[in-house]
């Protein structure tokens, strides 16, 4: 007897899967084609050559590649995003036209091309050790401003309208006891149908964040219980930990990179050797992947224990599971070897259980 019976119809799971088997050649596509380039460029003179081809001023060549970086990874990457937003419009989750979408993408540039920059500058600049300094205060800070400076970029926010709902979602974070600067409704609706909630910011920067899809689609005790469980980040400091291990990350990746191009023959402080430092950082996030994708699904279980404790509602919490899954077009109970390389979250099967079992106390 399958984990989905009972919880998902045969076409809800049948659907779920023809997705992820869809778009599955692509998104892996995409990370193995930014991976071969990296590669390509970077253990090859090629990329070598191209640096070169800017002049013999340092700050030319890693403006010139950096910039090249950006873009040709954009570049190579692109094609397979964009056969993804096809099959994900075949199935009802992208509303947005492709004017908006590339204007999307431009944005996505114009964040990422300075941040890599800075990140190039700073390590050609200023040697390992300042540099890995440097990555651990960039992430920290990074951390505090994203709320505010970098998602306003993406998305247009609203106070969310006074009423029982944002009552009963400020009544949770004070059950918790959790400061919350704001309630706020993004507009996913002109993106995605996909259902979605978090709590973002420290201090005063903190928001619990709802899309409107969510509030256009789930009774109101199921965003509250969504809520519930992003509140259950916040109250187990998930996102205080996760910037300071990731600024550590951050600082300590710095270190093995320097220790790599100093093995190689264009040491640390040539530029040309630039693309094979991120072929190097690629190929090390790559092999970090499986393991951050473990401590997300523990993590993810701690905040669904949570929400559970905070609302007392098992029934709800399955059922705001079942309404996540139909609507996101996921697939309920995912192979195995594919949820332990990439999977963020525990399986909807394995969160309905983990209900069942708290419900059964």
């Amino acid at each position: 007897m399958s984990g989905t019976d009972g919880d998902f119809t045969p076409e809800e799971t049948a659907r779920g899967r023809a997705l992820r088997r869809a778009q599955l050649p692509f998104l892996l596509g995409g990370r193995l084609a930014g991976l071969a380039l990296l590669l390509v460029l970077g253990l090859t003179p090629a990329g070598a050559a191209l640096t070169g081809l800017f002049g013999d001023a340092r700050a030319l060549r890693v403006l010139a590649g950096g910039l090249l970086l950006v873009l040709l990874q954009q570049a190579v990457t692109l094609p397979f995003s964009a056969r993804v937003r096809v099959i994900r419009r075949r199935y009802g989750l992208v509303t947005q036209g492709w004017g908006g979408w590339a204007v999307d993408v431009l944005r996505g540039l114009l964040v990422s091309v300075p941040l890599v920059l800075a990140a190039l500058y700073g390590y050609y600049g200023l040697g390992w050790a300042w540099a890995a300094l440097g990555a651990v205060c960039a992430a920290v800070v990074l951390s505090w401003l994203a709320p505010v400076v970098l998602e306003p970029l993406f998305n247009r926010f609203r106070p969310m309208e006074d009423g029982p709902l944002r009552d009963a979602l400020l009544a949770l974070a004070g059950r918790d006891r959790i400061p919350v600067g704001a309630v706020l409704v993004a507009d996913a609706s002109r993106r995605t149908t996909a259902l979605n909630a978090y709590v973002s910011g420290f201090g005063r920067t903190r928001r619990i964040v709802a899309y409107d899809t969510l509030l256009g689609t789930a009774p109101a005790a199921e965003v509250e219980l969504v809520v519930a469980h992003e509140l259950g980040h916040v109250k187990h400091r998930d996102v205080l930990r996760g910037t300071l291990l990731g600024a550590v990350g951050a600082g300590a990746g710095v270190c093995v990179l320097s220790a790599v191009m100093a093995a190689s023959s264009h040491g640390t402080g040539d530029p040309r050797g630039l693309f094979l430092l991120a072929a190097v950082a690629a190929a090390l996030s790559a092999c970090a992947g499986p393991f951050g994708c473990a401590l997300s699904r523990r993590v993810e279980r701690r905040a669904d224990t949570h929400a559970l404790e905070l609302t007392g509602d098992a029934e709800r919490f399955i059922a705001m599971q079942r309404r996540l899954t139909v609507t996101n077009v996921s697939d309920p109970d995912p192979p195995r070897l594919l949820h332990v390389l990439f999977g963020t979250h525990p399986t909807p099967v394995q969160r309905i259980a983990a209900a069942r079992a708290f419900a059964a106390g």
